[in-house]
């Protein structure tokens, strides 16, 4: 199985398809949304049959609900499972959130309570993909607006646990990290510096808005910009600590020409290149 190189990646978008297959940029990899490709035939595998030909892929999927205490839906594991047997991504994540209930699909990301109840039911949804699929998994930090008063167990210390208990690995979204410590009032460095780096296999770097009411100071993960300052400096924390990690950029709304998109990524590059010239000064 092909690994993703620890380096900058984008998500594939089909408006930038005659730019990426047309010139084979030097971008390191590729990620898609599953959901996006659960069809029968068609273009949008002809160019997933495109892209896997050149480049490293990752499936990112978002439709999943593991964190909805549910049975996951079948149908969902046995499309997602065809895609991973006739592609072999170079990696499968998902994010720790719900989207669906009794039947009804919500089209969100929304927050799974941090509970002893809901991480049993974490781990045991983790598991069944795990064991349907036949690969390990990555599972998402997710991006918190309030507080949900049910919560009883620290962010860091849920995903982490999760990921022990099951055997599946961490993707960390800093963006969302900085996101969550404005939003929520905590300590974004304090977060960075107690993520276990041997857990995670993935990073997602993305851009953010604030809320359009100039009354709520509230940032919205909206993918619709570039990496923001802190952010970037949020990341350079962690890799510095944890080592080069292959690295997202996400960019979902508002989406920028190939060439806005290819210079976000080597900026990403350049960071992690940097990462690696400070360990081995620091080595030395």
């Amino acid at each position: 199985m092909t690994q993703l190189p620890e380096r900058a990646g984008v998500g594939f978008k089909a408006e930038h398809a005659q730019d990426i297959f047309g010139a084979e940029p030097t971008v390191g990899w590729f990620e898609i949304h599953p959901e996006n490709y659960m069809v029968a035939g068609g273009p949008r595998l002809a160019m997933l049959e495109e892209l896997s030909a050149h480049y490293p892929v990752s499936m990112h999927g978002v439709g999943l609900s593991l964190g909805g205490g549910e049975p996951l839906n079948n149908n969902h594991l046995v499309d997602l499972k065809r895609l991973v047997d006739r592609f072999n991504p170079a990696m499968v994540s998902e994010h720790i959130a719900w989207s669906a209930h009794e039947g009804l699909y919500m089209a969100d990301l929304l927050p799974t309570p941090m509970t002893k109840a809901s991480l049993a039911q974490l781990v045991d949804a983790i598991n069944s993909v795990q064991d349907f699929i036949g690969r390990r998994i990555l599972i998402e930090n997710p991006t918190s607006y309030v507080p949900l008063p049910q919560n009883s167990i620290p962010e860091l210390e849920f995903i982490a646990e999760a990921a022990t208990r099951s055997g599946c690995g961490l993707l960390i979204d800093v963006n969302n990290v900085y996101i969550s410590a404005h939003n929520l009032g905590f300590d974004a460095n304090a977060f960075i510096d107690a993520v276990p780096g041997d857990l995670v296999g993935e990073i997602h770097l993305a851009g953010h808005e604030r809320d359009a009411n100039p009354d709520d100071n509230v940032l919205i993960d909206t993918h619709s910009r570039p990496v923001a300052d802190p952010v970037w400096d949020l990341f350079d924390r962690l890799i510095a600590r944890i080592g080069r990690k292959p690295t997202l950029i996400e960019w979902d709304n508002d989406v920028p020409s190939w060439d806005v998109l290819a210079r976000e990524a080597a900026l990403a590059d350049r960071h992690l290149a940097c990462a690696v010239n400070e360990q081995f000064e620091a080595a030395s």
